[in-house]
């Protein structure tokens, strides 16, 4: 029960703030003019002016509310090392224990995990919502138990009541740990660029000298160690071998006494780019489709394109002399001798042998492919005849063998069974406008010799075969008819997509590899893709997880010469994939989680938040604090314990109002009084009298 007097004023307060400033001048009147009542005057005034602010008693019947201490549990990764499961369950069990015995005090337990997609410890977000969900005037302190290493810096909790934080861990605790500054995410293939990487200890490491033995491995190559010095940055020059991703590997070999090893590993993915594609494309006898060829290289900025082309045959007479054909000579020998080599692709598009180029440029060319180079041969009707390229050395690396024979009818070109299982051809099916690909009208009649079959023309001969030549590529188009496909003809067919595969295979980019094994991430769900042009299963795929743990997973078939299937992650990690001799290391998230970055435990980042509120940081490797209550605005901290602020609060659950004196015995007090008053004043006027 709470009494309390109020007002509830018949007229405005203005009206009677002037009332009672006449009232006080009236009585200020009469008191310098002596009258002896004038107190009397003064109480019967000031009766009328609170008559018109009508006072009256308010009652409440109140019910007292019990006070909430919110306790938020950080269950994080960071939080299983070394015995801080057992300090935190400690704890908790000890605050469970402290606020049962304080009476009208209730524990609100709330537990953080791990942030999704690798985001940390949310910690201050859960507490933020956790105070949401309470009443502000009930809540009498918030209690953190954490190892200092929470994400959610920014999110400040409005806090009426202390915040203290329970720091688990331990002041010995050290880790090595691995830490890369400025991996960049795309890189120029065969170009060398620097990462900078520093191996360091934190916390208080044991002196275990100023060296330490760094392995370093490019995807699943073999791993190259090297002493490098601790604790101080490292500059490590670094040239990617392939176009696509290409994961880095850096380790360091366990130390005994170090908090984890999770951090002991590390990779950086690094998609390998092509800064220019350069391209040489020898033309013979013009034709409709060798324009075609030089818009396609010329439309993309990153082809730097040169056209070898034979504008006067040799056999042409027609007098005109050899110093006005041109300006300058063409550089055939710093092209096919000196710089051959600097060439990504080579393409010969309808070329002869006319004595132009002679045989050691072709044997300097068939040296690039063996060397790793690449070259395709897109054949006319002149592959079959004397001067054809295969009576050049070429013909030792070229899959196909002319038969002399020129088909010249209409065709649709098609995809073998084995095109519909390799990457360069496989699905282009599909792409298909409604009654097929429109025709082609000319086909060279070849044999094929070594190499794959793609595609097949008129009578099911070969039209488009691929073939490896030591470390180089080579592939043949049997038509100079594709052009008819790029200008729409009866509906064309996929020109740019044909090409762009084919020249991206040629360029061994991973993605258009005969036989691979890759996966897709996406969160913690994995996509593993298997493909292959064997005919046979190729069986499970084998899934070494980040802590040694083997998985054997089936590959279902889902498209010609393509497996695939999910797995879920369990961790975020470092991810190996074996099936039979291919091997692929992917990362799921970071290879070092964003829990396993920061390891030692510390309360510096929070401690400004705590001591906002008049809490603080407390170990608890001394042992569990008592819990005091404090009065509000003292310091809720001290050795050995933590303070909470008892809030009071309460449910209103009756109010009773009653007037002090009703209107009537206002009116008959003040002229009570008057009366009295003029009585006296009159009595000591007839006596003066």
């Amino acid at each position: 029960m709470n009494a309390s007097l109020v007002f509830a004023p018949l007229v405005g307060w203005g009206l009677i703030w002037a009332l009672a400033g006449a009232a006080l001048v009236l009585v200020a009147f009469a008191l310098w003019r002596g009258l002896s009542g004038w107190w009397l005057r003064a109480l019967a005034l000031a009766a009328l002016v609170l008559a018109l602010a009508n006072p009256a008693l308010q009652e409440e019947e109140r019910q007292n509310l019990s006070d909430i201490v919110i306790l938020v549990v950080d269950d994080s990764a960071s939080q299983s090392l070394g015995d801080r499961k057992a300090q935190t369950e400690a704890a908790v069990a000890a605050v469970q224990a402290e606020i049962a015995l304080m009476p009208n005090t209730e524990l609100r337990i709330h537990r953080v995990g791990d942030g999704e997609e690798d985001a940390g410890t949310l910690a201050l977000s859960a507490l933020s919502e956790a105070l949401a969900e309470e009443p502000r005037a009930r809540v009498a302190g918030a209690i953190l138990i954490t190892d200092g290493r929470v994400h959610d810096l920014g999110v400040v909790p409005n806090l009426p009541a202390p915040l203290q934080v329970l720091l688990t861990g331990r002041e010995a605790d050290w880790d090595r740990r691995i830490v890369v500054k400025n991996a960049p995410a795309f890189a120029i293939i065969g170009e060398e660029f620097r990462l900078e990487l520093k191996v360091e200890d934190i916390g208080a490491p044991p002196d275990l000298g100023p060296e330490v033995d760094l392995t370093i491995s490019i995807d699943t190559e073999e791993p190259v160690t090297y002493t490098v010095a601790l604790n101080q940055d490292l500059e490590l020059p670094v040239t990617l071998p392939h176009g696509g991703a290409n994961v880095l590997q850096f380790s360091v070999a366990p130390v005994q006494g170090e908090i984890t090893d999770r951090n002991n590993a590390l990779a950086v993915q690094i998609n390998g780019v092509r800064d220019r594609l350069r391209v040489l494309l020898v033309s013979g006898e013009p034709h409709a489709g060798e324009r075609v060829w030089r818009n396609l290289l010329k439309s993309d900025a990153a082809v730097d394109l040169v056209h070898f082309t034979i504008l006067r045959p040799p056999e042409k007479q027609d007098g005109v002399p050899v110093d006005e054909l041109s300006l300058i000579a063409f550089p055939t020998r710093e092209l096919f001798v000196e710089k051959i080599k600097e060439f990504d692709l080579i393409i010969f598009d309808r070329y002869r042998m006319r004595g132009i180029l002679p045989m050691s440029y072709i044997d300097n060319v068939v040296n690039y492919v063996r060397e790793g180079g690449t070259v395709l041969v897109a054949a006319g009707p002149e592959f079959g005849a004397v001067d054809s390229l295969y009576r050049s050395p070429l013909a030792d690396i070229l899959p196909v063998a002319p038969t002399a024979q020129v088909i010249e009818e209409g065709f649709r070109p098609k995809i073998t069974e084995l095109g519909r299982r390799h990457p360069v051809t496989e699905g282009l099916e599909k792409e298909a406008p409604e009654g097929g690909w429109g025709r082609w009208f000319r086909q060279i009649e070849v044999e094929q010799i070594a190499g794959q079959v793609l595609m097949s023309g008129a009578h099911d001969l070969p039209l488009l075969v691929l073939n490896r030549v030591d470390q180089g590529r080579v592939a043949v188009l049997a038509s100079d008819q594709s052009w008819l496909w790029g200008r729409g003809y009866e509906g064309g067919g996929p020109q740019l997509e044909l090409l762009r595969r084919l020249a991206h295979w040629m360029l061994k980019e991973p993605e258009l590899e005969e036989e691979t094994l890759t996966a897709e991430v996406a969160g913690e769900a994995m996509t593993i893709t298997r493909r292959t042009l064997a005919e046979a299963d190729p069986g499970p795929v084998t899934i070494t997880a980040p802590d040694g743990t083997v998985t054997e997973l089936a590959m279902p078939l889902a498209a010609p010469g393509r497996y695939e299937a999910g797995f879920k992650a369990p961790m975020l990690g470092l991810y190996r994939l074996d099936q039979g001799e291919l091997t692929r290391v992917i990362a799921v998230g970071p290879a070092t989680p964003r829990e396993f970055v920061e390891t030692i435990a510390s309360g510096a980042e929070l401690a400004p938040l705590a001591e906002a509120t008049r809490g603080g940081v407390t170990r608890l490797e001394p042992g569990n604090p008592d819990i005091r209550t404090v009065a509000e605005g003292r310091v809720a901290v001290g050795r050995g314990w933590i303070g909470i602020t008892p809030r009071e609060a309460y449910l209103t659950t009756e109010v009773n109002v009653a007037p002090v004196l009703p209107a009537w015995a206002w009116l008959l007090l003040a002229a009570g009084l008057a009366v009295v008053a003029w009585l006296i004043e009159g009595r000591k006027g007839a006596k003066a009298g």
